[in-house]
């Protein structure tokens, strides 16, 4: 293991021609002496050494007036609620630079960089103020300090909820429009939310994640999907939601949220969102209207479906096959019937109604034009497996 004594001389000879700030110096060194303050380390060489130090040749003084950037830290990061940091920068390439000359001339190797030894001091003085932690893999918040033009950018670790919704009036959309400006990516006219309405179940649940965590934008994972005109009944229908950049994120959430047509059940934050396509029946109900007075045997013909996949095609080319586990009838008029259907995931209702390359369709099993007026869905049960 390389000594003190070692050392000293080639010190000797560096800040002759070189002069180096305390934690330059040692930083040079402070890994072959295994010492973990560079500062410390800089201060004991440079008590050899008779020639005194105005400005540092690699950092020019940067690492002794770090007081500035570590309050542009403090005050940004004072609306996040966290628990860990890490800290990036970027720093002239000069000092990278004259960083790298002095480590070539002098061949030293294995040393962390300027850059390296800016963050590390800049996280001590940050977590001695603040009582935090340093997380390189998973922080809470990521700094990137900017040494170019003395600024200090933040980002918020995403959180992820689960839970479900129920829709008890007709004519909302699931689905929210994105912002006209930005198409979704956030800009100043939708205040960084890529969405500037919020007149959808996406955009409720949006809005009260906002009003509530603070954030920018969310991408939501739907577990199926309605129509406009439908309604979303029993115990609603689960949705995964990533927010991005929350202010907030040790909240605790009531059992149930209402935002105007819309009811939030069970909401909670979970580690991470979906990995693979989310497997689950929905329980629908559908009003159905045909073109001829309905024939009691043909109603009857749907019962077949039963015992068979329903197969549908896409455009794409693709096909899937679903399966329906319940199916109950009821008419209502000549030209009109109630359907009550416990189908797989991922069924086009009203493609499959029309049969439109959706086989065998109710309009096929009925040997009649026939029209879904409206559908419901009353229950939807995720697979075990999920």
């Amino acid at each position: 293991m390389t000594t003190l004594k070692e050392i000293i001389p080639i010190s000797n000879e560096l800040m002759k021609n070189y002069g180096l700030c305390d934690s330059c110096l040692g930083r040079l060194f402070s890994k072959q002496l295994n010492l973990s303050s560079n500062k410390l380390l800089g201060k004991k060489l440079k008590a050899h050494v008779k020639k005194s130090t105005k400005k540092c040749f690699i950092c020019k003084n940067l690492l002794d007036n770090l007081s500035m950037y570590l309050k542009l830290m403090l005050d940004a990061s004072s609306k996040y609620n966290y628990s860990s940091i890490v800290i990036g920068a970027l720093i002239k390439p000069s000092i990278i630079d004259r960083d790298d000359y002095i480590k070539s001339k002098y061949k030293l190797r294995g040393i962390d960089s300027v850059k390296t030894d800016i963050t590390k001091e800049l996280g001590k003085q940050f977590i001695k103020k603040t009582k935090k932690i340093i997380d390189f893999l998973n922080p809470d918040l990521t700094f990137t300090i900017n040494f170019k033009d003395e600024s200090c950018q933040i980002r918020s670790k995403s959180i992820v909820l689960y839970g479900r919704y129920t829709k008890s009036e007709r004519g909302l959309p699931q689905k929210q429009k994105s912002c006209a400006n930005c198409y979704g990516k956030g800009c100043k006219s939708c205040n960084l939310h890529g969405i500037s309405e919020y007149d959808s179940v996406e955009g409720k649940i949006s809005e009260f994640l906002f009003t509530t965590f603070g954030g920018t934008t969310t991408k939501f994972t739907w577990v199926g999907g309605e129509d406009q005109s439908s309604l979303v009944l029993g115990s609603g229908r689960p949705f995964f939601v990533k927010l991005q950049n929350p202010f907030k994120r040790n909240i605790s959430l009531p059992k149930k949220i209402i935002s105007d047509k819309v009811a939030i059940h069970n909401l909670k934050i979970i580690s991470d969102p979906p990995k693979t396509p989310i497997k689950f029946n929905s329980l629908i109900e559908l009003k159905i209207s045909t073109e001829h007075e309905i024939i009691p045997e043909n109603l009857k013909k749907l019962k077949n479906m039963l015992s068979n996949s329903v197969v549908v095609y896409e455009k794409s080319g693709k096909r899937s096959e679903k399966t329906v586990s319940i199916l109950k009838y009821k008419k209502i008029s000549k030209n009109l019937f109630n359907l009550i259907i416990k189908a797989e995931g991922g069924l086009p209702v009203k493609r499959f109604v029309d049969g439109d390359d959706v086989t065998p369709g109710i309009t096929q099993m009925m040997s009649d034009g026939c029209t879904c007026v409206a559908f419901d869905f009353l229950e939807i049960n995720l697979n075990d497996n999920n």
